[in-house]
């Protein structure tokens, strides 16, 4: 691991008896929910990685890359392609650009590489092409309201 990287483990509390979450490295930082959960990584990563993993890793990946399109984060979104764990995902996605569903430039949201080392500096080259929906300078403003009303740094 590069210096001053941390990997963290961010998990619901009642999860974390259920949860098989071998060796963390770093920090284990048990939060309230899975919005809390969502908000901590989002709040504290410079980029987003799924490893090969089921639904609840899908529909992480997919809010992360959501988020980035809307503007929410211009932070990058990696996918460890193990053994082309991933190839259908992305061809499905690349499908959809082709249907018109996705921009192209929004397609790049995305980065995929085999191994650790290749999607890491993939990651670090990442700058984003696509246009966003809201800016994240609003996007933050808009959930001030919420934030007062929430606090989810418990």
């Amino acid at each position: 691991m590069e210096e001053g990287m941390s990997l963290d483990d961010v998990i619901p509390k009642t999860l974390m008896d259920r949860e098989i979450t071998g060796e963390t490295v770093g920090e284990v930082k048990a939060v309230a929910d899975m919005h809390q959960r969502k908000a901590e990584m989002a709040t504290h990563s410079d980029a987003f990685i799924a490893l090969p993993g089921g639904y609840g890793t899908l529909e992480e990946l997919l809010e992360v890359i959501t988020w980035a399109q809307l503007g929410i984060h211009d932070k990058p979104v990696g996918l460890l392609n193990v053994d082309g764990y991933y190839n259908s995902l992305l061809c499905f996605i690349d499908e959809a650009v082709e249907e018109g569903f996705i921009n192209p430039n929004a397609r790049h949201i995305i980065v995929s590489a085999p191994t650790p080392k290749e999607l890491v500096k993939k990651l670090e080259e990442y700058f984003p092409r696509h246009e966003r929906v809201a800016s994240k300078l609003n996007w933050e403003i808009e959930q001030l309201g919420h934030s007062a009303k929430c606090d989810i740094s418990r």
